[in-house]
């Protein structure tokens, strides 16, 4: 009778292993994820995940034609199937911004980004998937959709952030392609309609970055899918990479139109709506180019980083102004980030060290 029992508790021992082994395969990963989110300054935080990261998957089943399919997609993902909670109903209030890239003394080349917005907090997630390009992405809590005041803490917090797999508003990859997202100059939206796979703005930030190298690699997956506009109005994407191109992705009427530009902020670049959204004391992108242009397109990090700050939006009532600001090194991947304006307190992240 012992040795029965002794053999029955074995047995049991060794499903347990076996489950909890399998349990590990398949969420370890993700809580992992959740378990690496550290505060790093008032209204900013960071968080790494490596594994599957699910955007493969995402693609195969034909994407997402709007955020909300999308954090549907996100929370099956997330709890693979066993459960499934309520999908957020992610924000849909428009934002502002600024982007100027520059090269430098020594044959590199940068990207300065401020993301303005009325509140939130910054998320940063620093990706290194099973398949596909590292990167470093930006993400504002508020856009989850998981309630007011919500921020990353508390593990069930920390796990639903991983919602950021399939949205930025910005990042860099570890080929040096680095791309953003920006309000464009009205409120007309993107729906474009063929038998391509579905991307909304946001989803497609970490679509470019997972997969493309550079800007022109960029531009081939962009026309490989069908647009989405996910916050009510029109946007636009700075792209740039580690050769030195830079453009602007603007939409009419569902139609893609590349501009090279080196400096992008909240109205339309390309001729066909050029300047539609241009407000008369919005001096941001007059002040970009002209730092550009001094220097005749040559600026070191410093003077960059000195450039972009200098059209950061400080606070007022209603208004946060600048969220955060991040400088991107794209030929030795790398991005520095400033949270809320505190300039003296940069956090400096590294690519491809995997």
């Amino acid at each position: 009778m012992k040795k029965a029992i002794k053999i029955i508790l074995l047995v049991i021992l060794v499903l347990v292993v076996i489950i909890g082994v399998g349990a590990w395969n398949t969420f370890g990963p993700l809580v992992k994820g959740a378990q690496s989110v550290e505060k790093l300054d008032e209204g900013l935080y960071y968080m790494e995940y490596r594994g599957d990261d699910g955007f493969d998957e995402l693609m195969r089943r034909g994407g997402g034609e709007s955020a909300q399919v999308l954090s549907g997609y996100a929370m099956e993902f997330l709890s693979k199937g066993y459960y499934t909670p309520p999908t957020p109903n992610p924000s849909k209030t428009p934002y502002g911004c600024s982007t100027l890239t520059a090269h430098t003394p020594d044959g590199g080349f940068l990207m300065g980004r401020n993301f303005d917005y009325m509140s939130g907090t910054a998320m940063i997630l620093h990706t290194i998937p099973d398949n596909g390009y590292e990167s470093i992405t930006t993400f504002n809590v508020e856009y989850y959709g998981f309630g007011e005041n919500w921020l990353p803490e508390g593990f069930t917090n920390q796990y639903m952030a991983l919602t950021g797999l399939f949205f930025a508003l910005d990042g860099i990859n570890e080929k040096g392609l680095a791309v953003a997202v920006l309000m464009a100059g009205d409120e007309v939206e993107t729906h474009q309609h063929t038998s391509k796979p579905d991307l909304t703005n946001s989803a497609a930030v970490r679509y470019m970055l997972k997969n493309a190298a550079n800007v022109d690699e960029a531009l081939d997956l962009l026309r490989g899918i069908d647009m989405n506009s996910d916050i009510g109005a029109a946007q636009h994407y700075a792209i740039a990479d580690a050769s030195g191109k830079s453009v602007v992705v603007e939409y009419v009427d569902d139609q893609m139109i590349v501009t090279e530009t080196p400096a992008v902020t909240n109205h339309y670049l390309c001729e066909a709506k050029h300047n539609v959204g241009l407000k008369e004391n919005d001096l941001r992108y007059d002040q970009l180019c002209e730092r550009f242009n001094q220097n005749g397109g040559v600026m070191t990090q410093e003077g960059l980083t000195d450039a972009i700050l200098s059209v950061s939006q400080a606070s007022r009532e209603g208004f946060w102004g600048t969220l955060w600001t991040m400088v991107m090194d794209l030929k030795i991947p790398s991005v520095t980030y400033y949270s809320r304006r505190h300039f003296d307190k940069p956090f400096r992240f590294e690519l491809g060290k995997k």
